[in-house]
């Protein structure tokens, strides 16, 4: 609703009968940080918040979130010291030691979570991710292929598997990637009511713009300098929002329609029908990127531009990057390929494909409408 002042308080009131309701803190943690950009102001409730393995799971997340990534390993590690088969702890001390570089204590961590819980598909990934790090590149592979078996849909873990089948010239690798039906890109038509894209896509930016009422980006998520909705977007009521949302499947559908049929990950779960999963606005200020990332529970993912600086001009700031892993490999990928934006096009994809934002510089900010849509 906006009312962020009043939502503060109630966090803080849940927090004063609770002292280590760890949700509560990672939302306080959330909104403070957004409203003001400084790690001060996200910490400042855990400061004195109890020591347990769920606080600190969320005392890693802020500090990750903010920049301090070896705070956010020691706090995971001396929780893991404390509890060292606490599953979650294990993944996440994983992922910390990723972040510093460390491929042989994020392959110890994510061994004891496989261990801990041999069944988990998060730890099975947390374990190619390490392989990958490692260079251990066929056993990444194996393990892969095994994970997917699992689950099947798990973008996750079709991206690691794609990943590892790319680093040891697996030619399946092109056929799950490259195949050009895979991605596509088209303008959206005029909707009914506007007289030409420019005028709708002005006004489109003023409403989003209204939204983003936020200095930072949320905790855990791919955006680096900006700033991200807080609203489902095919919830908003604001008629050139809607309009937007009723006239994207004329893209979507068209997309849809060409990749045809097959067994692979994307054409077997057309269904004839599907519905939007999540719709939300980034605004990217000049410095701005996207880090390269894939969606977890997705099917096909989407970039729609609303607005863009002058800088896209310049290959390849603001351009939207697939296939450079977001995690550590031995050795290092590049994409494969970058779509250079362009205001009113739609960009469709694999939700398991990696995907990112290049840095961009000038004094204009960047901004876009993203979503997941799945089967029905």
């Amino acid at each position: 609703l906006g009312e962020v002042a009043a939502a503060e308080a109630a966090f803080e009131e849940a927090i004063r009968r609770r002292l280590d309701y760890a949700v509560a803190h990672r939302d306080l943690a959330q909104l403070r940080w957004m409203r003001s950009g400084e790690p001060s102001d996200a910490l400042r409730s855990l400061h004195t918040a109890p020591d347990t393995a769920e606080l600190a799971l969320v005392r890693a997340t802020v500090l990750t979130s903010v920049g301090d990534h070896a705070e956010a390993r020691a706090v995971i590690e001396k929780a893991v010291a404390r509890a060292p088969d606490d599953l979650a702890l294990r993944l996440t001390a994983a992922a910390q030691a990723e972040r510093g570089g460390d491929a042989a204590v994020q392959l110890a961590h994510a061994t004891a979570a496989l261990r801990l819980a041999p069944a988990s598909i998060d730890a099975g990934r947390a374990a190619v991710e390490a392989l990958l790090h490692a260079g251990r590149l066929a056993e990444a592979a194996q393990l892969a292929e095994r994970v997917v078996a699992a689950a099947p849909d798990d973008q996750a873990a079709i991206a690691l598997m794609a990943t590892a089948w790319r680093l040891v010239d697996d030619p399946r690798h092109t056929a799950l990637c490259e195949d050009k039906a895979l991605i596509s890109h088209g303008m959206l038509p005029v909707p009914a009511g506007w007289e030409s894209r420019a005028a709708f896509l002005g006004q489109l930016a003023e409403a989003l713009t209204a939204l983003h009422g936020w200095r930072s980006h949320p905790l855990g998520q791919s955006v680096r300098h900006g700033s991200q909705t807080q609203v489902d977007l095919t919830r908003v009521e604001t008629p050139v929002i809607r309009a937007l949302f009723a006239t994207l499947p004329v893209l979507i559908d068209a997309h849809i329609a060409a990749l045809g049929s097959g067994d692979d990950p994307v054409r077997r779960r057309i269904s004839g029908r599907w519905r939007f999963a999540g719709a939300w606005s980034i605004r990217l200020n000049p410095g701005g990127f996207h880090t390269d990332h894939v969606h977890p529970q997705g099917w096909l993912s989407s970039a729609f531009y609303v607005s863009l600086p002058q800088a896209v001009g310049r290959e390849p700031e603001g351009w939207l990057a697939f296939g450079r892993p977001g995690i550590a490999t031995t050795p290092r990928l590049a994409p494969f390929r970058r779509l250079q934006p362009v205001p009113g096009m739609l960009a469709l994809f694999p939700s398991y494909l990696w995907h990112g934002t290049e840095l961009f510089t000038g004094e204009e900010p960047r901004l876009t409408v993203a979503f997941d849509i799945v089967p029905t």
